[in-house]
């Protein structure tokens, strides 16, 4: 597990381009064979990826948590951006096609994943299943979603480059969990706006998984505080981690989805503090 510790805005002006992305860029989420982890200090959040390729892959503890097992203090929400995978929690398997996503509460034991049937067959060669672990005071129940089955909002203009479908999966009025919100935002054709006015959330660190995005276009993704940004050039299946005090907004060369996921001092998914365009430095 790698670890990254918090940082203060005020660093931000005097970073490079170089340590702007060892801060927050986790540029190999999806390594075959392996499962990548990165436990940032922003909220305790864990980001991560499990790319079977063909094995099975147990999600194990390490010294960073200090936890007998993974989930002994942690729920995890896992979204699968390759072909069809599995998890096995605690002896209990779920099938997660691409699209789906599983959310696992504290307490669960013994996680493993693997490749589904036909998991060959998508472009990504197999199973993807992208991870997001946040500190839980209690347990709630194991649920599975699977594609469309999330609460979809369609949001922004084509007018303004931003027309976009999100559907939202773990969330209050969904999926219950203790601290994490996950959903999927896919830009419609012709858009290339994440979100645009952009905002922060001074209450939750965010973290977003860029993906279906072609190997030859990449995400402009602007973060920093407003009116200090700075960018981050972001590939196919790299993630952002976004601490509470920055914006996060992206453009991409094409259009693309991405996974959003937060944690910390609230749930509520209007909870953002927008910055007026003309605001922004």
């Amino acid at each position: 597990m790698e670890q990254r510790y918090a940082t203060n805005p005020d660093q931000i002006p005097g970073m490079g381009t170089d340590e702007l992305r060892e801060r927050f860029l986790v540029e190999a989420v999806f390594v075959p064979g392996e499962i990548t982890l990165v436990y940032t200090h922003h909220d305790r959040v864990v980001v991560g990826g499990a790319q079977p390729a063909g094995q099975e892959l147990a999600l194990l503890p390490s010294d960073e948590i200090r936890a007998e097992y993974f989930l002994e203090n942690r729920e995890i929400g896992i979204v699968n951006v390759g072909g069809t995978g599995t998890v096995t929690a605690d002896g209990e398997t779920f099938t997660l096609p691409t699209g789906a996503c599983l959310y696992l509460g504290r307490g669960v034991r013994d996680v493993v994943f693997a490749d589904g049937p036909g998991a060959a067959e998508h472009p990504a060669g197999g199973a993807q299943l992208y991870l997001f672990s946040a500190p839980a005071h209690t347990t709630y129940p194991t649920r599975l979603v699977l594609p469309g089955e999330g609460t979809t909002r369609e949001l922004g203009d084509q007018l303004t480059s931003n027309r976009r479908s999100l559907e939202q999966l773990i969330h209050p009025g969904g999926v219950q969990s203790c601290q994490v919100v996950m959903g999927v935002t896919s830009l419609h054709p012709g858009s290339m706006w994440n979100t645009m006015p952009a905002h922060t959330h001074e209450r939750r660190t965010e973290c977003y998984l860029y993906f279906d995005l072609p190997e030859d276009a990449r995400v402009i993704h602007l973060c920093g505080q407003p009116t200090q940004t700075r960018h981050l050039v972001v590939a196919d299946r790299q993630a952002v981690i976004s601490p509470s005090w920055s914006l996060h907004s992206g453009v991409g060369t094409a259009a693309y989805s991405f996974v959003w996921a937060m944690a910390g001092e609230n749930q509520a998914f209007d909870d953002m503090d927008a910055v007026p365009v003309d605001q922004i430095r």
